[in-house]
């Protein structure tokens, strides 16, 4: 959920390191190889309190892909770059995208160049396996106007060039506000995919997120051909608490329809990276959920 996911950003500000540079990517993926992952928000709490241990779970469940949600001081959930990768190469799996907002500290607007911040995590990113480095978020004061948001897509164009010295792209990953909000008449969204180059920025569609903000993921497949190398693989349901209307749900229980979407995501939209996330658990643990929706991508015919 939007609100739940910011609130966490929010709280997890990244404390990075000082100067770097990138290093060539040894991800040993093929480029455009179709895989199924799980974004570790997901067991955000089983990750916090035992990284490795839940680990352990979800590769012996089957999964062979995570996306982080954690990078802080230099570390994925407390671990190296170098080192982290090793545990999952350990168990079977690889790190193919991460998430870590791009944001006014790591972009240093005077020298029109990136600040060591941002540098050391697209190196660490790069040293860790990823191919994509995808910013979750987009902070308020980048889009109070349409000027401000289009001078941060040429920032978004810039990043896609820095990542691209280490053989990844950068990315972006939507909530609810790119599509409830709009600049001079025009829709956030629409103005970033207007305004980015798809061969440096991916778009990591999360197919549930935009329900709240009025948009269906159907749609906006539909609108973009081609511009989804990564989704959010994601149902929603009618929230029985908080200040959203929809939850997140176990894959095929809500008003998504998931399976066209990625279905038609693997036909036009260009997806090859289906990332299953869930943050809400209708009185289930986070871990049972993550079993049922892995389980209901490969009846759909997703390993």
């Amino acid at each position: 959920m939007y609100t739940s996911r910011r609130n966490f950003i929010k709280k997890g500000a990244l404390a990075l390191a000082a100067t770097g540079l990138a290093t060539r990517s040894l991800f040993a993926l093929k480029p455009g190889e179709e895989l199924v992952g799980l974004q570790l928000y997901s067991v955000r709490t089983e990750m916090k309190n035992d990284p490795l241990g839940t680990l352990k779970q979800l590769a012996a469940m089957g999964y062979k892909h995570v996306e982080h949600a954690s990078y802080t001081d230099r570390k994925f959930y407390g671990y190296g770059a170098k080192e982290f990768k090793k545990i999952l190469e350990d168990l079977g799996m690889k790190m193919p995208s991460g998430h870590t907002v791009l944001g006014g500290k790591h972009w240093d607007a005077s020298k029109k160049d990136f600040t060591d911040l941002w540098k050391y995590t697209v190196e660490d990113a790069a040293i860790a396996g990823q191919q994509f480095v995808i910013s979750p978020s987009l902070e308020n004061e980048y889009r109070k106007t349409a000027d401000d948001l289009l001078r941060f897509m040429d920032v978004f164009n810039k990043s896609g060039e820095l990542c691209k010295k280490s053989g990844m792209k950068f990315g972006y990953h939507n909530h609810a506000f790119e599509f409830s909000e709009r600049l001079d008449g025009k829709v956030v969204y629409d103005i970033m995919l207007q305004n980015t180059d798809p061969g440096l920025v991916i778009q990591q569609l999360d197919i549930g997120n935009l329900y709240n903000g009025g948009a269906k993921a159907i749609d906006i497949v539909t609108k973009y051909p081609g511009r989804f190398e990564s989704m959010h693989v994601k149902d929603e349901i009618l929230a029985k608490q908080g200040d959203e209307k929809y939850e997140s749900a176990v894959l095929g229980t809500g008003i998504v329809n998931v399976k066209e979407v990625i279905d038609l995501g693997r036909k036009s939209g260009g997806t090859k990276h289906f990332i299953i996330e869930q943050e809400s658990y209708q009185g289930k643990t986070p871990i049972a959920c993550m079993k049922e929706n892995l389980d209901v991508m490969k009846k759909w015919g997703y390993k």
